[in-house]
């Protein structure tokens, strides 16, 4: 089975009034359809630029990028953003709720310049999600565990084959954050990949796979929990 989304001798360098800086060091790491995988390390591992090089938010220095096995390492702007909407949804730590509009609306948001729109697909994943009675409260009106839930609504939108995690139980307490994580296994018996990126140990408990990183480089991959 190929792997749904991959790095291959990544590097991401840096230009900086001291030099340069490697922020990723020819990683190598994939996830398989429908595979749970944490990545793990201290602050200024790599974690964060490794989530964008699996985002398609930024291209590597040097390696090569490949979604459903394909090299999108040199895609343009336009073309990185045409990939990522169709393949990939991420929930981040601060939610990025916009919050003028409602939990249907900030769902919908992805959908907004589609011309068939979202239909009732939003009122599906918020339901899916447990929301169903949320549909028209504000982010001000809601907890951070429901917020967490609107934006992993908002991130299955489109129908990704991927959803990227960044510290998603970052700003919620401990039961709260077990309840995101349940949800999010839940996005992956769907068959969507998960990859939670994260410095939170109680993350790893529900990946089947973590893999930590130091220095940009890949220092351990283990099984289930992260020792």
């Amino acid at each position: 089975m190929d792997p749904i989304l991959e790095l291959d001798g990544a590097t991401k360098t840096y230009r900086t009034g001291a030099g340069k800086v490697v922020a990723l060091d020819a990683v190598d790491f994939g996830v398989d359809p429908g595979e749970s995988v944490a990545v793990v390390g201290p602050s200024g591992s790599g974690k964060s630029t490794m989530l964008n090089l699996l985002g398609l938010l930024d291209a590597p220095t040097s390696g090569v990028t490949r979604l459903e096995g394909r090299d999108v390492t040199d895609l343009t702007d336009r073309e990185r953003t045409t990939a990522r909407k169709e393949s990939v949804g991420f929930v981040f730590q601060d939610f990025f709720l916009i919050p003028t509009l409602s939990a249907r609306e900030n769902v919908e948001v992805p959908t907004m310049f589609d011309r068939a729109g979202p239909g009732d697909r939003a009122v599906d994943l918020l339901e899916r999600v447990g929301l169903g009675d949320r549909l028209d409260h504000y982010p001000d009106e809601l907890s951070g565990g429901q917020k967490q839930r609107v934006a992993i609504a908002r991130a299955l939108i489109n129908d990704p084959d991927v959803v990227l995690a960044d510290e998603p139980t970052g700003n919620l307490d401990r039961e709260t954050g077990r309840q995101v994580l349940e949800e999010l296994d839940r996005v992956r018996e769907t068959g969507v990949s998960v990859v939670l990126v994260t410095h939170d140990p109680l993350v790893t408990e529900y990946a089947g796979r973590s893999v930590r990183l130091v220095d940009g480089r890949v220092a351990r991959e283990t099984g289930g929990v992260e020792a």
